[in-house]
This record gives C-alpha cells, structure tokens and sequence, in this order.
C-alpha cells in the first residue's frame, strides 16, 4: 500500500468514525468464505456497514477525529484482524453478532464505541444487545405518558359519560 493510498483510508476512517455514534470493533478471523459471505450479508440487512480495516491506520483516524474519545479501546482492540461495524442502532452490531454466534463461535467482540461510552471485550456483548435505541426509549415514554389519559377516556365511556359514572369507576379501582 503506497503512502498516498494509507493518507486516504485514513481520511476515509477519520470521516466514517466523525458521522457515526455507533462503532464495533470485531474479530472475524477464522470464519470460512461462506460464514463470511452470510456475516456480510446479514449486516446488509440490518443496516450495518462493515469493513475490515488495518489497525494502525484506525489508530490514526481514532487520534484525528475530534470531540470523540477511543482511547480506552487502544490497548485490547487494535490487535489481530480487525472488521469495524457501522450502525445507526445502537444495539442492533450486538444483536447481530449474538444471532450469528449460535452456529458459528465467530465473531469475537474486542469493543465498542457507542453515544460517547466505550465498551471493552467480548463479555459485554450482552449488555450491549440489550441497550435500548432511541426509538425505543421514545416509544416507551410516549406508552406511559398516555397510559393516565387512557384509563379516564376509558373510564368516562365505561360510566356512560356521566360525573357519577365516572366517579363510581375510580371508586372501585381504588378498592
């Protein structure tokens, strides 16, 4: 790889790690060209980009991108073969690999970069597949904000629309 060639992955790297808030960092080796081929394929349909790339030249684009901290991902993940995975959905790397993991051992997670946190070795991959997206956390908010209004509507047309059916209903949920 000429030099010319290593200063644009870089730049590449340095822009893909600047625009996304959701990064795993993967072991992939061992995995056969099908296994491979499925990995790939399977990411395509969730929406995961993933790349394999060199680690020095990660390292480089990880210490040029402002306003984000990788560092506690240097040490234990910048080593071996390394496949970067991409995503808009915070949990949806790990979900992935956890799926994929029930017919193959691969592959390894060595860390993760997610809204600012960073997560280290493959132990925390179940955490990871439980975090909940952003969606999900809007949706269950906006659930429990119209739970209240639910049980009076209800309550009001179970009463027949009327103060003392209305009162009568809250009076038996209270007992």
């Amino acid at each position: 790889m000429t030099r010319e060639e290593k200063t644009q992955m870089i730049e590449d790297l340095q822009a893909v790690l600047a625009e996304n808030d959701v990064l795993y960092l993967t072991d992939a080796s061992g995995l056969d060209s099908v296994s491979t081929s499925q990995l790939r394929g399977e990411c395509f349909k969730n929406g995961i980009t993933l790349r394999v790339v060199k680690n020095t030249l990660l390292k480089i684009a990880m210490d040029r991108t402002e306003g984000k901290d990788f560092s506690p991902l240097y040490d234990e993940t910048l080593k071996g073969q390394t496949a970067l995975m991409i995503a808009s959905v915070g949990n949806a790397p790990a979900k992935l690999i956890k799926e994929f993991r029930k017919k193959s051992d691969r592959p390894t997670l060595k860390g993760a970069y997610i809204e600012e946190a960073c997560f280290v070795g493959d132990d925390k991959l179940e955490t990871l597949s439980q975090i909940k997206s952003k969606e999900e956390v809007i949706g269950e908010i906006i659930g429990l904000l119209q739970s209240p209004a639910k049980n009076v509507l209800s309550a009001l047309q179970s009463g027949g629309s009327t103060i003392a059916g209305l009162v009568k209903t809250l009076q038996e949920r209270e007992s």
